[in-house]
């Protein structure tokens, strides 16, 4: 049988993309043409270095030798990153998703939490400290739909409210929904009428769920488990376990790249169902 990651000569690595998975993503990637002069490195293997660094928490210039060089890795995906590419890959794929489980293509409910990410030496200049997780760095502001694919993503430096975020959260939410979002779920961190009122301002009624009195350890809360689950798959990639870039941007840029490659591996899984 035909190995799936057969486009080199070297041995691939697992964080390599498949066949299938690449013949759904290149359509966003090719900026340029193929058999443009100025392209001196293989376009999937550039997606395959940048994969690299997110999954393993490397630094750009311990790319491993038989990947194309770090510098040409890196300015390949800034302009990835600047045109916006992987926004585009996030909001097709979710949509695919969506109706292959039975919903709408774009959702009417939202689940929005934070997650605060300890700070390093290349973004401490940027960090601020999170008081009740007693940690200094920088908040990931996420807002996923009610199967915890990716909807939209800030990030501000861990001192941020939740509250204060609120209102930019749901702005984002119905810029990539076309205005569909309803309902958005969140956790008592959003409690109180400055974060209602941001989200009304953007038509979405904001529901608060909150913990039993009567808590006694782990308790899984109603909705809420969805953007925790959602954090959790973030882990798994080594470079978003801590913010080790220097620019906010760069930081939520990563992830939505994570997502987007969650999202082709479950789309290659129905593809691989269906054949």
């Amino acid at each position: 049988m035909q190995n799936r990651w057969t486009n080199t000569v070297r041995k691939p690595y697992p964080s390599d993309i498949s066949d299938e998975e690449w013949s759904l993503i290149i359509p966003y990637l090719l900026l340029m043409k193929e058999d443009a002069e100025q392209r001196h490195h293989n376009l999937r293997e550039l997606f395959n270095g940048l994969r690299y660094v997110i999954r393993y928490g490397i630094a750009w210039r311990a790319m491993p030798n038989d990947l194309p060089p770090w510098t040409a890795v890196y300015q390949q995906s800034r302009r990835w990153i600047e045109a916006g590419c992987f926004e585009a890959v996030v909001h097709d794929l979710r949509a695919v998703l969506r109706l292959a489980a039975g919903k709408q293509a774009e959702p009417t409910k939202a689940i929005i939490d934070s997650r605060t990410l300890r700070s390093t030496p290349e973004s401490g200049s940027r960090a601020g400290y999170d008081g009740a997780k007693r940690k200094n760095g920088s908040k990931l502001h996420m807002a996923v739909d009610t199967l915890g694919h990716l909807l939209a993503l800030h990030v501000t430096p861990a001192n941020r409210d939740d509250q204060a975020e609120a209102g930019l959260l749901a702005e984002a939410i119905q810029r990539a929904t076309d205005g569909s979002v309803e309902l958005a779920w969140a956790d008592q961190g959003y409690n109180g009428s400055k974060a209602a009122k941001a989200a009304e301002e953007q038509d979405i009624t904001l529901e608060i769920v909150r913990l039993p009195q009567a808590k006694r350890g782990f308790v899984l809360l109603p909705r809420r488990w969805i953007v925790e689950r959602s954090f959790a798959w973030a882990t798994r990639c080594r470079r978003l376990v801590k913010d080790y870039e220097r620019c906010a941007s760069t930081l939520a840029a990563m992830h939505t790249i994570a997502f987007a490659g969650f999202m082709l591996r479950n789309v290659d899984s129905l593809l691989i169902q269906s054949a």
